[in-house]
């Protein structure tokens, strides 16, 4: 009698017969892929779909930006790679780039599990510089060239 087991693959679960036990057929349904992992994180806090979208999409760059690795294999080095070369190489704002360090920061911690500290030797993006000006005041603006 032969003791190897049979596995029968599907879509959505693998079988596997064991003849020589008892015939018996068990399933196992596979782990979910990741962005269904961070989806359903997001789901069951109650987050906006606009935001579901939105983290995905900082997920999916943030893994294509280190080739396709898995972020169980990152860290922080590779964190603060990708949000310093989002400030110095794309030049994104700062709201966006702390768009994308809250979506990575998500990901660790309540899809992972894994605590990520503090990131350190992140080139930050600038915020714009405002100019004070007094309430209800309007600046004079000049039609005609300077001599």
């Amino acid at each position: 009698m032969e003791t190897s087991n049979v596995y029968r693959l599907s879509r959505d679960r693998i079988s596997v017969r064991q003849p020589a036990l008892t015939g018996s057929v068990t399933t196992i349904a596979p782990k979910p892929r990741l962005v269904d992992q961070v989806r359903q994180a997001i789901r069951t806090r109650h987050y906006s779909p606009r935001t579901e979208e939105t983290y995905l999409h900082w997920i999916k760059r943030f893994i294509f930006f280190h080739n396709k690795r898995h972020p169980a294999e990152m860290g922080e080095k590779e964190i603060a790679q990708f949000l310093s070369s989002l400030a110095s190489e794309q030049h994104v704002s700062a709201s966006t780039q702390n768009q994308a360090l809250n979506a990575i920061l998500f990901l660790y911690r309540h899809v992972l599990r894994k605590d990520i500290g503090y990131v350190d030797g992140v080139v930050r993006a600038n915020r714009p510089k405002r100019l004070p000006t007094a309430k209800g005041t309007r600046i004079a603006t000049r039609c005609f060239p300077l001599p």
